[in-house]
């Protein structure tokens, strides 16, 4: 089976799994990731595209937060679903290690630390990783991140509750925060994080968008606008 064949395959198999899943997740999320990630790719050669395409559709196959944090679903789906297409081995390891790694909570440590742990590290991972953050931050970001706080029934902001800075990985996959705590426990570190130089010239303008509209906001909030 050719690539082109391989791709559009799983072109359908992803909208397929995706359909009806929640609307910062979806289909249409991973589409955007898709995009961001070709858009890069073309621009930081010598980068494998197969591999950038493949592991920008599968990223999210199965996320572990709606599968009560198992982290082992993603891998296995996207396995399963690449040796049907008869994928070589290492591809598919190369793959597996995208969904693994690319998280923002996968860099999180295990201590209270706030420090990043290291783990394995491509090219292709590199692309896909800040592909996935620019959808989560920006104009779209902000809408995922309203949209996922309306999902799980979560204050939009209080006064009262303090962003936590300095979440573990595990307290980061069980907070419960105000939908706003999330811009300071995440989506505002996001363009520091960034690998590629596309990636950290488009995340730059989206946390600019970001910054305005939390300005926006707190006007808002406090009746001076």
């Amino acid at each position: 089976m050719n690539k082109a064949q391989i791709i559009e395959n799983t072109f359908a198999f992803v909208k397929e799994t995706l359909k009806g899943a929640e609307g910062g997740h979806d289909w249409f999320h991973t589409h955007r990731v898709f995009l961001n990630a070709t858009q890069i790719a073309k621009k930081e050669e010598p980068i494998d595209t197969f591999i950038v395409s493949l592991g920008a559709l599968l990223h999210d196959i199965a996320d572990s937060k709606f599968y009560n944090g198992d982290e082992t679903i993603g891998p296995k789906v996207a396995r399963e679903f690449l040796e049907k297409q008869q994928v070589s081995e290492h591809i598919i390891e190369h793959i597996e290690n995208i969904i693994k790694h690319i998280s923002y909570k996968s860099s999180l440590s295990a201590d209270r630390g706030g420090n990043f742990k290291q783990g394995f590290r491509s090219k292709e991972l590199d692309v896909v990783q800040d592909a996935d953050r620019l959808d989560a931050i920006g104009a779209i970001g902000i809408a995922r991140c309203f949209n996922y706080g309306g999902f799980k029934n979560r204050e939009l902001y209080n006064p009262e509750i303090q962003p936590n800075l300095h979440m573990t990985k595990e307290e980061y996959k069980h907070a419960a925060s105000p939908t706003i705590n999330h811009f300071y426990e995440k989506l505002l570190l996001l363009k520091d994080t960034m690998n590629t130089k596309t990636g950290k010239r488009i995340a730059a303008d989206r946390h600019k968008y970001m910054e305005q509209f939390l300005e926006q906001f707190y006007a808002e909030w406090n009746g001076k606008k």
